[in-house]
């Protein structure tokens, strides 16, 4: 048996990653010397993000409420935070 994933899934995921490393980027400009504090921030704002989008769906009825879309979002946005991890190490 296959694992079907939805597209909106793919999509959250997909979104999630350049909002990785974005943040990711951005918390290692902040704290150039603390890279572990640097990534605990940035996931803690990604997921921040990932679910205040998802809550915001639900309190205005504006899009599909669904804690899977955030997931979706964490764990593409955990992608771009590894891709940004790379670049910082070996650049």
């Amino acid at each position: 048996m296959a694992l079907r994933i939805a597209p909106d899934k793919k999509k959250h995921f997909l979104v999630g990653i350049p909002l990785g490393v974005l943040l990711q980027f951005l918390s290692f400009y902040l704290l150039p010397y603390q890279p572990a504090s640097a990534s605990v921030l940035s996931f803690i704002a990604l997921t921040a993000i990932c679910y205040g989008f998802e809550l915001f769906s639900l309190i205005t009825g504006k899009g599909h409420y669904e804690i899977i879309d955030a997931i979706a979002g964490v764990l593409g946005g955990l992608a771009g935070m590894a891709i940004s991890w790379a670049i910082y190490s070996f650049g």
